[in-house]
This record gives structure tokens, C-alpha cells and sequence, in this order.
């Protein structure tokens, strides 16, 4: 149900959302809303008052619903019943592959993919792509989950679904036929994970290979590793160059392109630039598992496992930020909350300067992922588009991303929607706590 007419008055619009999207411009507007939809938008002070609501902003930004373009909700919400031994990646590998084989049920993958949807809504999430564990058999429970799941949320959080597979079994060729016939039923993207790996470009290109046969766009986690010998993501943008593959390729983490030398990155980062992969950087949880030693006693990370995001756009290559794991053995915290996501990407990542450009950041939470992952949510506030809005009452960048803004008002359809969160309580009879 959508609001007749509501103005939201005097309020602060960064350009990147609105139209230029390198700008770093901050405009002070009025947006008027009819039926759910933007209607127009004008200088602050311009927008006829008379019938309509009005809620003056008193300056304050706007922005449009989050993307959250990489995400694990299968995987989400587990640590209290399994917990990451040692905070290394292996660690919480190993971790959920034992909690999978245990518990993974429908109703268990269910629930807990519910209480996250719940949450990144209530944060302001209107879209969100989610990588699903699909190693035989469990592709066979998951995947009918996540299409009831996307069902249920329809109108509310649009969803995408990536096959999630290891180097072993892409490169199994039966296996990843039948995952990538599955995504296909399902309409989704078929996806794997190459960290360090000896066959590494060998199943980089069996991925790409069995995408192209299914008519799926590809999503690959690459080079989840300090190790500057990896290099998946080279091997991707050679195998999509050299395959003449059509789809859509998005590249996620890509950590060890940090850590190789100037040369090997800029080679690197030209090839993927000609390839047309976008890259998806976690800073989340790589700064929570890279570089982590635990034997021995805790070792200072000395580096912040995050892929060279700034050179890659520079470069012309479309980048995202996005949440990944939440409170599972890969990331033992987080809430899918967009705006935490571009909080601590500004921190950990420095694109807060030069800060004349800082706001073309905030597209990488919204425009830019909605566009190369082909939502039809686009994240763009416009004559014409959905009001889905999400305001604050901070004033200017520092403001947004000093504090974690819980009295943010969360518009969907013009509507002011309840952002009470789900009570992690909920979920204590599956941790066995109840």
C-alpha cells in the first residue's frame, strides 16, 4: 500500500544516485512521491506543498536501497552452534562443511535464510544476490529453499542465486552439469570458488565452460588468499576472452591481486578490463579471515586482505562492495546492513579520499551492482523511479558514517516500513540452545 503524495523536503541528494554517477556532488532537493513512485525532483523549496505530506529533512541525506550483490544466506546465522576454531579461512571451511553435513535440512536452511532476509530489510536492503552451497546433494535441498524464499520476498527484496561449487567439482564434469542445470531452472547464476588450487586455470575455465553451455552469466570467488601465486582471476579474464563467453562475469574477493607485483596487477587489471568482469570486493570479512595466524598465539594481521578496489575502477572496471558472510565461520559478525558495508569499505578500503569523490562511492552499495548483476531494482533515485528510500538524519558524509544510524527512516513505496530487527532468540532451538 503506497502513500497518495509525500514530499521529502529539503534534503540532501548525492548526483552519484541521482545522475552522474563519478560525481561527488551533494545536491539540496525536494522529491515529491506519488503513488509509490518519484514523481519529480527540484531545488529545495520548489515542490507544492499544498494536499500533500510533507517530511522536511532539515538537510538530510537520502539514499537509494541498498544492493547487497554478494551474500551467503544459506551459510548465515550458524556460528552459535559452529563456530570458527581459529579464524583462518581454512578454519571456517572445514567448519561449515561439517555443519552442512549435520544440519542442513530444508527447514533448518529455511529459517535462518528468513531471519537474514528480515534483517537486511529492515536495514534498507532491496536487492541482494546470495552465493548457495550447491555440492551434491545439497543443491538438491538448497536451491528449492531459496526459490520459495525469493517467492516469499517478491516485492519486497528481489533475489538472485549463485551456484556455489569447489574446484573439485567443477572441474567434475557431470556434477557441475547438473548444478548448472539447476541454476538454470531456477534462473540463476552458476558460480564456484578458486582460491589455491594446482588446476586452478583448469577449473576457471571449466566453470566458464559450463555457464556458456547453460546460458548463464558466471560469478566466481577468486584468489580468496595472500598467496600472490594465485591468480583465478587472470585465468578467468583469460577464459572468457578466449571462449568468446556472453554472459555477465562477476569476479568476487580477488585478494591475492593485492599482494602480487605492479607489473602482474596491471597486467591483471587490463585483461579484466578487456574481459568486461566486474569485481566484488568483501572488505568485511577478508579483513576478519586474511592474513589471521593463530598458532602460536595471535599474530597482528599486517596487511588488510582486501583486493586493490581503486586502481581496479580507475582502470574502468565496474567494482561493488558487499556484505558476504554474516555471523557464520567465515565472518562472525555483520547484519546485512548496506550502509555498514560502505562504512567500513570507506575505513578499510580509503576511498574516502580524495574527498571531493567520496560520494561517487556510495553506488558501490547500489547503482553500480544492480546494474552489472542485472536487477530490475536499480538503485537510482529519479523522475519515475520507485520511491525505495532510505533517509537519514545526517547531513554530510562524516555524519553518515560516524555512527551506525539507527534512526534512519527506512521508505519503500513511499511507506515507512517497520525496522524492528528479528530477535536472534528466534533461532536458539537450531544452535541446540533452546
Amino acid at each position: 500500500m503506497s502513500q497518495a503524495r509525500l514530499i521529502v523536503a529539503n534534503a540532501s541528494l548525492p548526483t552519484s544516485v541521482s545522475g552522474d554517477a563519478r560525481s561527488g556532488a551533494v545536491e539540496r532537493v525536494d522529491i515529491t512521491i506519488d503513488g509509490g513512485t518519484i514523481e519529480s525532483i527540484g531545488p529545495a523549496g520548489s515542490a507544492t506543498r499544498e494536499g500533500a505530506e510533507v517530511r522536511d529533512m532539515d538537510s538530510g541525506l537520502v539514499l537509494p536501497a541498498f544492493v547487497d550483490v554478494h551474500t551467503h544466506l544459506d551459510k548465515g546465522h550458524i556460528w552459535s552452534r559452529k563456530a570458527n576454531p581459529d579464524g583462518t579461512w581454512m578454519g571456517a571451511l572445514m567448519s561449515v562443511l561439517e555443519d552442512r553435513e549435520s544440519n542442513w535440512s530444508a527447514r533448518d536452511v529455511a529459517r535462518r535464510m528468513d531471519f537474514a532476509l528480515r534483517c537486511a530489510y529492515a536495514h534498507g536492503t532491496a536487492a541482494i544476490r546470495t552465493h548457495l552451497d550447491s555440492a551434491p546433494p545439497q543443491y538438491g535441498v538448497t536451491w528449492d529453499v531459496f526459490e520459495e524464499a525469493r517467492a516469499n520476498w517478491a516485492g519486497r527484496i528481489e533475489l538472485q542465486g549463485v551456484s556455489l561449487l569447489g574446484p573439485d567439482h567443477l572441474l567434475d564434469r557431470q556434477a557441475a552439469r547438473e548444478v548448472a542445470k539447476r541454476c538454470a531452472a531456477a534462473s540463476g547464476v552458476f558460480g564456484g570458488a578458486i582460491a589455491e588450487f594446482p588446476e586452478a586455470r583448469k577449473a576457471v575455465f571449466a566453470a566458464v565452460e559450463a555457464a556458456g553451455e547453460h546460458g548463464l552469466d558466471l560469478d566466481l570467488h577468486c584468489d580468496e588468499t595472500a598467496n600472490p601465486e594465485a591468480q583465478s582471476l587472470r585465468h578467468l579474464a583469460d577464459a572468457v576472452i578466449e571462449t568468446g563467453f556472453k554472459g555477465g562475469v562477476a569476479a568476487g574477493h580477488c585478494c591475492s591481486l593485492a599482494n602480487q607485483d605492479r607489473a602482474t596487477q596491471r597486467a591483471t587489471i587490463d585483461r579484466v578490463v578487456e574481459a568486461g568482469i566486474a569485481v566484488i570486493s568483501l572488505p568485511m570479512c577478508n579483513m576478519y579471515l586474511q592474513d589471521r595466524h593463530s598458532a602460536g598465539g595471535a599474530r597482528t594481521p599486517r596487511w588488510r586482505g582486501v583486493t586493490p578496489l581503486n586502481e581496479l575502477r580507475r582502470a574502468g572496471v565496474p567494482v561493488a562492495i558487499a556484505s558476504d558472510n554474516t555471523r557464520d565461520p567465515f565472518y562472525a559478525y555483520g547484519d546485512l546492513d548496506g550502509l555498514e558495508v560502505l562504512r567500513e569499505g570507506a575505513r578499510i578500503l580509503q576511498f574516502d579520499h580524495p574527498a571531493e569523490d567520496a560520494w561517487s562511492w556510495a553506488c558501490s552499495v547500489g547503482r553500480s551492482p544492480a546494474s552489472f548483476a542485472g536487477f530490475a531494482y536499480q538503485a537510482v533515485i529519479r523522475d519515475g523511479s520507485p520511491a525505495d528510500l532510505v533517509l537519514f538524519r545526517a547531513r554530510n558524509w562524516t555524519e553518515l558514517l560516524a555512527r551506525p544510524q539507527s534512526d534512519r527512516v527506512v521508505l519503500r513505496g513511499g511507506v515507512a516500513i517497520d525496522r524492528t530487527l528479528p530477535d536472534y532468540r528466534e533461532l536458539d532451538d537450531l544452535m541446540g540452545q533452546a
